[in-house]
């Protein structure tokens, strides 16, 4: 690696790799350097802004799903008109996420952050005012073009911040606040909705939410501490596109049966409990919750989990796909869940199906080691697409099914047979995780 100066001043890094001179622009130069250089409070400091970024980004989706029954009432929704509500917000946030993914990589991630949140957080706000079901889908389409952004983003840092063996754990806890905000805003959603009215409760949830971006501003680096110490990067991919091979075709298969049993839970959860089980909607909103909450914790379990194992001399390949595979097994509790008569019961096993978030840190790590060198952030946000096109199916499917059957069971027993499925891909398709020569973040 060597540092060249521009004959206008401006200074790129050219690293020689295998024969092979790729370029960093500034911007890329910025984030690969700088945050490699920072210490390690500032690096912990930074994944728990990513985390608090998906606890936000989380309860802002979950507004919908909580407040449906009050919105359905007022807009006279059909079960067919609910999936439509519902699977809005996929249209786009699923369309940019390969575009957005390869803007991570290109981009200053500090300010592309910042902005999309800022424009996610001003769409949740502006559900408050909607008049109708078009402004309402108009909404929800802005909100996930902000949040597509999240998965992308966390998963960049993440890459650039730790070192493989390491990645677990952040990766889980960053993943951990996308149940954390489903599991503290379905009773807080719950509730506001009860108290002041569904309007009112998406103008505060999404106003309030701007106060996340001063600490994230004030603890990202910027462009002064490259005089600071600041250490080289991990080589940057030049172009923009990305790689496609059989380990990226696997990620995204496994991730698009994920993709269908998560959101499935995430959108119809709600309205299962007030429909079939006949629980009040603040009811209904903290059993949601239990279950979000045990996923939650189980993304950082199965990242720590993955991580110590790897550190003690197991193999990392068979480590990562392991726990994925118990994980996604577990998913099929949700079948007798819905069969249970018992509501203790059906609790119990709907807990044990929620177990599926040990998986979360393990597939992502795996899509992390498989990346080639500056594509993480495509790599992400291809698997993303893939993986949301279950988001756009399974509202839609699983309202169509209920209108069609008049019952909740075969939608709800759809998603943990597709999730299962999603196992095949990691053994078949994905290779030996072998991680690219990264450069070793600071340790100190």
């Amino acid at each position: 690696m060597d540092i060249r100066q521009n004959p206008r001043g401006s200074v790129r890094l050219v690293l020689h790799i295998d024969n092979t001179e790729m370029r960093l622009s500034p911007t890329q130069e910025t984030d690969a350097v700088i945050l490699q250089g920072v210490s390690n409070l500032r690096r912990w400091s930074l994944v728990v802004l990513l985390t608090l970024s998906a606890v936000i980004n989380y309860l802002d989706r979950a507004t919908i799903s909580v407040a449906l029954p009050k919105i359905a009432h007022d807009f006279a929704l059909s079960p067919t008109g609910k999936g439509l509500v519902l699977s809005s917000f996929f249209w786009c946030y699923t369309a940019i996420q390969i575009p957005v993914g390869v803007l991570v990589d290109r981009c200053r991630i500090r300010w592309l952050y910042a902005g999309a949140f800022a424009m996610w957080s001003t769409a949740c706000g502006l559900t408050g005012f909607v008049g109708g079901v078009a402004t309402l889908v108009a909404m929800r389409v802005l909100l996930g073009i902000g949040e597509s952004v999240l998965l992308p983003g966390n998963l960049k840092l993440v890459n650039i911040l730790f070192v493989p063996r390491d990645r677990g754990l952040p990766t889980g806890l960053c993943t951990s606040g996308t149940r954390l905000g489903l599991a503290l805003g379905a009773p807080l959603v719950a509730w506001l909705t009860v108290r002041y009215g569904w309007r009112l409760m998406f103008a505060i949830v999404g106003f309030s939410a701007f106060v996340w971006l001063l600490p994230w501003l004030l603890v990202y680096p910027g462009r002064s501490s490259l005089a600071s110490g600041g250490r080289r990067g991990s080589a940057e991919r030049r172009g923009w596109g990305f790689t496609l091979d059989r380990n990226l075709v696997g990620c995204c298969l496994g991730y698009f049966s994920f993709g269908y049993y998560q959101y499935m839970l995430m959108t119809w959860l709600p309205d299962y409990f007030v429909h079939v089980r006949h629980f009040q909607l603040l009811q209904a909103g903290v059993y949601a919750s239990l279950s979000f909450l045990i996923w939650g914790f189980g993304a950082a379990a199965g990242g720590w989990l993955g991580d110590s194992l790897i550190r003690r001399g197991w193999d990392e390949t068979r480590v990562r796909k392991w726990v994925v595979t118990v994980s996604f097994a577990t998913g099929l509790l949700l079948i007798p869940s819905i069969r249970a008569t018992d509501p203790k019961t059906a609790m119990l096993l709907l807990a044990g199906a929620s177990l599926v978030g040990l998986s979360s840190a393990n597939a992502l790590v795996i899509l992390q080691d498989c990346a080639p060198l500056g594509e993480v952030g495509a790599w992400a946000g291809v698997a993303n697409f893939v993986g949301n096109l279950g988001g756009v199916l399974s509202p839609l499917v699983t309202g169509i099914l209920i209108s069609r059957t008049g019952g909740y069971f075969p939608g709800f027993a759809l998603a943990p047979l597709v999730l299962v499925a999603g196992v095949l891909p990691y053994w078949l398709l994905v290779g030996d995780l072998k991680p690219k020569g990264e450069l070793t973040p600071n340790s100190s």
